[in-house]
């Protein structure tokens, strides 16, 4: 498949939600008195290449709380299926008029703005369909710097092909299981003290939303100061930064 030619904007899509089973309420669970679905739209907003941001949510009651929030807060949302994510995602998508589109998961407080801005670089100097940087998957990122960017228009594909509850659940799955019809494309970090894929940044479990909020970690800091702190969490760690 080849890459479409970019119409319309590009826009961050924020994949959130309460109803996690691994950690209930997660989006809402405040991080240095700061809720979690804030750090990650305050952080996309410093990515100079994004045009808009918007959280894509589930239509259902307990996210009700979740919709008024972010209400509040100025922070555009979309809400739609709960268990078709990819139906969820290209609503948003379609929305916001979006042209290309970086996904991003709200359980990844300390996404940045460079690494978004970087992985739209990469995309659209490389011939692929889909390019990531959110996890250390044949690249040295860290787990939770970047994201995913897909055009609306392999969106829309994936639409109608994805069939699967697992590939309606987790919105990209499609790629990966038909890896051969996709040009799949990642890169590793320039700087040598960012090659860590060895940390893992993300929020998944009351583990990790403990071993964060124990951190000195604030809503600003950047790329360089969040390796430092997470490094010096690794004993065996060898990086000299």
């Amino acid at each position: 498949m080849s890459k479409k030619v970019k119409t319309g904007r590009t826009v961050a899509v924020i994949q959130a939600r309460l109803g996690s089973s691994r950690l209930p309420m997660k989006s809402l669970l405040c991080l240095r008195d700061l809720p979690v679905v804030n750090w990650v739209a305050h952080r996309l907003s410093q990515a100079s290449r994004l045009d808009g941001i918007v959280a894509a949510i589930p239509d259902t009651r307990l996210d009700q709380a979740l919709f008024e929030h972010l209400r509040r807060h100025n922070i555009p949302c979309v809400a739609g299926p709960e268990d078709d994510v990819l139906a969820r995602m290209l609503l948003a998508a379609k929305t916001c008029d979006a042209g290309l589109v970086v996904r991003v998961c709200a359980d990844n407080p300390l996404i940045w703005g460079e690494a978004v801005d970087r992985l739209l670089a990469h995309y659209e100097s490389a011939a692929c369909d889909y390019a990531y940087n959110h996890i250390p998957r044949n690249n040295l990122w860290p787990d939770g710097l970047g994201a995913e960017v897909v055009s609306r228009d392999l969106l829309e594909g994936l639409e109608a092909k994805a069939k699967q509850p697992s590939q309606r659940e987790h919105c990209l799955n499609y790629i990966w299981d038909n890896a051969a019809s996709f040009r799949i494309s990642t890169f590793d970090p320039a700087e040598p003290w960012l090659r860590r894929p060895d940390l893992k940044l993300d929020m998944d479990s009351p583990e990790d939303f403990r071993r964060l909020s124990l951190l000195p970690l604030h809503p600003d800091m950047d790329a360089k100061a969040i390796v430092r702190i997470f490094r010096k969490t690794l004993p065996q760690s060898a990086s000299v930064l």
